[in-house]
């Protein structure tokens, strides 16, 4: 590995304790991070926008701060990017449309505010599926984000260049959004962590729509750790966020470390296990079993899976609406079929579909009566490749609904839940297990999660 690969490879914990000793300064980091997306973004396509020299002077500012002893945090001076589906002050905010490809915020979202005051150096906007409408990562109008452990395989989507960026080094952590998995998909897919946090803890005010009844944003990185410092920075209440939530103060990374032997494991083998890819439930199963061994062990359970999309379909349509007249040619036409089929959601059924989805949100408390944590596969197939989808676009939307089907579940709970590598399929591609958790229980998710990575190796893609 170059120099500038070994400090890119540092996970962002250890990247925070080197600056905090000024082993290295954030200038250093965002050079290494800086060097690698020269050579690795026209391979990866994770970036849509690199914002080098602010992020230099970012990091000439967070050094200098160090130095003074004004240090904000564990994130001051890391190097991270953002989903760009999230808007950020003088810096296009494009979801990957030809629709928004010239849009310039005014403002940084308020999840992009907390950021700036953590410290963090912002390098740039990150490549995803045109406007998260979709799982497969292959539909934008800057192309296709690729997969670090195999280029010819997708990255999983929506948050296809998050996933590909921290998985690939090209940053220490990132900001993904999750509204049917696009948080956890891609995670599996890369292999790496993460966390669609409980619905409103983390403010989606600022960020482009899908539907505002299902999205979440969420932090990715290399481990747990990571994840957790960054949700840290990110969770508050927003007042001005009518879809944001009061929960109790936690200090993650603290709780993260709590004993994980009491927990009880619940596993909903009906649905969630089962067609499984053979390699995924091979993984899976291993996975379970060491769980298992972390606490007083796993049993059965049943949930009722919820199956109506009215609402997943009618909101990105009302949203749209106002650009459909006159951008509608200027939509790839597969997003564009998807935000249409919102039109023929009634009112009645509309409603309808939100009492039930607010009645699954009750219903799901039941289970956490008997178990603190529920484990499935991330995915139930292994990771396509952009040539087979590319290839036959009518299997696109069914590859899709497959890979999405064990995380969409859990946006319509709106339960924490995290993705976390538990092994390789025999070509080398990464595998992703699955921890949820009740309402505001990140705290427990996190320290299963963490218990779990500490028994199990860790590897960096082929492309490093």
């Amino acid at each position: 590995m170059t120099a500038s690969s070994d400090l890119a490879f540092l996970t962002l914990s250890e990247a925070s304790q080197q600056i905090q000793k000024r082993a290295v300064s954030p200038v250093d980091l965002t050079q290494a991070c800086l060097a690698r997306i020269e050579r690795l973004n026209p391979q990866l396509n994770a970036y849509i926008t690199v914002t080098a020299g602010s992020a230099l002077e970012e990091a000439k500012t967070a050094e200098r701060e160090i130095s003074e002893g004004k240090w904000r945090g564990p994130l001051h001076g890391i190097p991270m990017a953002v989903k760009d589906l999230i808007e950020t002050a003088q810096v296009r905010t494009t979801a990957a449309s030809a629709v928004l490809q010239n849009y310039v915020p005014g403002h940084d979202a308020p999840i992009v505010q907390r950021l700036r005051e953590a410290g963090v150096v912002m390098l740039g906007k990150l490549n995803l599926h045109e406007f998260a409408y979709g799982g497969s990562g292959i539909i934008g109008h800057f192309g296709a984000a690729r997969n670090p452990w195999n280029t010819a395989h997708i990255t999983g989507g929506s948050s296809s260049g998050s996933a590909a960026a921290v998985s690939a080094g090209l940053c220490y952590g990132a900001i993904g959004t999750d509204t049917a998995g696009s948080i956890r998909l891609p995670a599996s897919c890369c292999g790496i962590v993460g966390l669609k946090p409980s619905y409103g803890l983390v403010s989606t005010r600022g960020v482009i729509p899908l539907s505002w009844t299902h999205d979440h944003a969420g932090p990715m990185a290399r481990t747990v750790a990571d994840t957790a410092l960054i949700l840290q920075a990110i969770a508050s209440y927003d007042p001005a966020d009518i879809c944001s939530h009061k929960f109790p103060a936690v200090h993650y990374p603290a709780a993260m470390e709590e004993n994980t032997r009491p927990l009880r494991l619940g596993v909903p083998r009906e649905f969630f296990w089962q067609q499984l890819d053979a390699e995924v439930e091979q993984a899976a199963e291993a996975a379970l079993k060491l769980l298992s061994e972390l606490t007083t062990g796993a049993h059965d359970v049943r949930i009722s899976v919820p199956t109506d999309t009215a609402v997943f379909r009618c909101e990105p349509f009302s949203y749209h609406q106002k650009y459909l007249a006159e951008h509608g040619n200027e939509y790839h036409p597969e997003t564009l079929r998807r935000i249409r089929t919102g039109a023929e959601v009634t009112a009645t059924e509309y409603i309808d579909g939100y009492r039930k989805l607010q009645q699954h949100r009750r219903d799901i408390l039941r289970v956490f009566e008997e178990v603190d944590l529920l484990i499935t596969p991330t995915t139930t197939i292994l990771t396509p490749t952009i040539a087979g989808l590319e290839a036959a676009p009518q299997e696109l939307r069914p590859t899709e609904i497959m890979m999405l089907r064990n995380t969409r579940p859990f946006n319509v709970f709106g339960l924490p839940t995290i993705s976390i590598p538990c092994g390789f399929s025999k070509s080398g591609l990464p595998i992703g297990l699955q921890i949820s958790g009740a309402p505001g229980a990140e705290g427990t998710v996190l320290a299963l999660a963490k218990a779990y990575e500490s028994g199990t190796e860790q590897r960096n893609p082929v492309i490093a």
